[in-house]
C-alpha cells in the first residue's frame, strides 16, 4: 500500500509505526506540522531506514499562536491547506490522520476523498469535549455557538472516515451516543518507542550537566495548556524544598510559570526548554519521580501519551488526574505509581512526600511500569493491529 501518515505534533510513536510499515514493504510518508510547540520524536530520516519510507513536514509563515483562539484557528486553517498539498503530491492509498485539529482535519479529509484515498481518523482526544469546555468561559454567548459547532464539525468527520481507530475503549460508547458506527472502530492503545528509549544511570553526562545531583528530581516534560494547571507544579516545589522540580516544556504557559516561581522567590523549579530527541532519554533517566496533571475537564477523553514514556523509562509516576483516565488506570492497575484526583491536592502532596520518602518504593514502583511497557510497547504487534485494519479498508480489500 501507499500510505500517507500525518501526526500533526511530530511525536515519536507514529513516525516508529510508520518506519515499521515501510520495512513490511509498504510505501510510507510520515508527515508533521514543524511549528506546533510540543517535544518532537526522530523525525530525520537515516540511512538505516527502509527504502520505502520518507518523512515530510509543513509550517506556517508567522510563528504559530497556541494560546490566541482566533489567530490559532486561521493558522490551523493554512496548515490544513499546506498538508492538503502534500497529500495530493504524494497521491496515496491510504491516509491515517493523528492528533490533527479539526479545522486542519476538514480540509486534509476533503483533499484524501478528493485523490479516492482511504481515511483513518486516528482519534486521539476528542477535540470538541475539551472546546465545549474552554471556549464558552472565555465566550460566555459566542462560545456555546462555537463548541455546537466543532461537536457537530467533529462527529460529521468521524461518522465519514472509512475506519476509525480509537486509543482507548471508553470512546466506543461516546461514538456509539453519536450514531457512529462501532463496527468501524479499532481500539488501539497508543505506545511507547522502546528501542528509542535506552536506559541511562541517573547519573549520566546530561542530567549531571543539567539538573541538580544533590537533590531528589522530580520531572514534568510535555506541553502545557488548557488540560493542564502548572500552579500544581509551584506548589510541589513549595511543599518539597529538599527536592528540585524540574519542567521541561515550552510555550506561554511554561513561561508564566517561570515568573510565577521567580515572583514567589521558589529557587527549587527550573523551567527548561525542551530537549532534542537524542537527548530525550537521558533526560528521562536522569529523573527520580515523573509528574503527569490533567485537568477534571479531560475526563477520559485525554490520554496523555507522555504516561506512556515515563512507563517505558521506569520511574514511578506522580499523577494529578481523573481516575477514570485509561492512564490513571493503567498506572493503578500496574502499581506504577500514584494517583490524585484534580484539585485534591493535599492528596497529591501527600502523595509526592511519600514517594520522595521511601526510595525502595521507587525503584519498585519504575519496575513495575517498564516491566508493562516491555510487555505491552512490541511495535511487531502493534503494526500487526494496523495492517489487519488496513486489510478491512477499500483499498485493503482490492487484488
Amino acid at each position: 500500500m501507499k500510505i500517507l501518515i500525518s501526526d500533526y505534533c511530530g511525536h515519536p510513536f507514529q513516525v516508529q509505526l510508520s518506519r515499521e510499515l515501510a520495512r513490511r514493504g509498504h510505501q510510507v510518508l510520515h508527515m508533521f506540522f514543524a511549528g506546533f510547540q510540543t517535544p518532537k520524536g526522530n523525525l530525520v530520516r537515516s540511512e538505516s531506514d527502509p527504502a520505502g519510507f520518507d518523512i515530510t513536514y509543513v509550517n506556517t509563515r508567522e510563528t504559530f499562536r497556541k494560546m490566541a483562539f482566533v489567530r490559532r484557528r486561521q493558522q490551523e486553517i493554512e496548515v490544513g491547506h499546506a498538508l492538503a498539498a502534500k497529500l495530493r503530491e504524494f497521491q496515496p492509498d491510504i491516509v491515517i490522520s493523528s492528533n490533527t485539529p479539526l479545522d486542519t482535519q476538514r480540509i486534509f479529509q476533503k483533499a484524501a476523498r478528493e485523490v479516492g484515498a482511504d481515511f483513518v481518523f486516528w482519534l486521539q482526544d476528542i477535540y470538541s469535549f475539551g472546546i465545549s469546555h474552554v471556549v464558552p468561559r472565555k465566550l460566555p454567548v459566542l462560545g456555546h455557538l462555537v463548541a455546537a459547532f466543532y461537536r457537530w464539525l467533529e462527529f460529521k468527520m468521524l461518522a465519514s472516515s472509512d475506519r476509525i481507530v480509537a486509543i482507548t475503549s471508553d470512546f466506543r460508547q461516546i461514538l456509539a451516543d453519536k450514531g457512529i458506527s462501532t463496527d468501524k472502530i479499532d481500539v488501539i492503545e497508543n505506545w511507547a518507542p522502546l528501542d528509542e528509549l535506552p536506559s541511562f544511570p541517573r547519573e549520566n553526562e546530561w542530567a549531571r550537566a543539567n539538573m541538580h545531583p544533590d537533590k531528589l528530581r522530580f520531572v514534568y516534560s510535555g506541553t502545557l495548556g488548557y488540560k493542564h494547571d502548572p500552579s500544581l507544579l509551584l506548589e510541589l516545589a513549595q511543599r518539597q524544598p529538599d527536592a528540585h522540580v524540574h519542567v521541561f516544556s515550552e510555550g506561554d504557559p511554561a513561561s508564566g510559570l517561570a515568573r510565577d516561581a521567580q515572583a514567589a522567590g521558589v529557587t527549587n523549579l527550573t523551567v527548561h526548554p525542551w530537549v532534542s530527541f537524542a537527548d530525550l532519554p537521558k533526560m528521562l533517566s536522569g529523573a527520580d519521580v515523573f509528574v503527569a496533571i490533567i485537568e477534571a475537564e479531560a475526563g477520559v477523553y485525554c490520554v496523555p501519551s507522555k504516561i506512556l514514556t515515563y512507563l517505558a523509562v521506569g520511574r514511578p509516576i506522580l499523577a494529578s488526574m481523573p481516575g477514570e483516565n485509561l492512564a490513571a488506570r493503567l498506572l493503578e492497575a500496574n502499581d506504577a505509581g500514584r494517583v490524585a484526583p484534580p484539585k485534591e491536592r493535599a492528596a497529591f502532596m501527600a502523595h509526592a512526600a511519600e514517594l520522595a520518602a521511601d526510595a525502595d518504593l521507587r525503584a519498585s514502583m519504575g519496575e513495575k511500569g517498564r516491566a508493562y511497557a516491555a510487555r505491552t510497547f512490541d511495535i511487531g504487534l502493534i503494526a500487526d493491529k494496523f495492517e489487519t485494519l488496513i486489510a478491512r479498508l477499500p483499498h485493503g480489500r482490492a487484488p
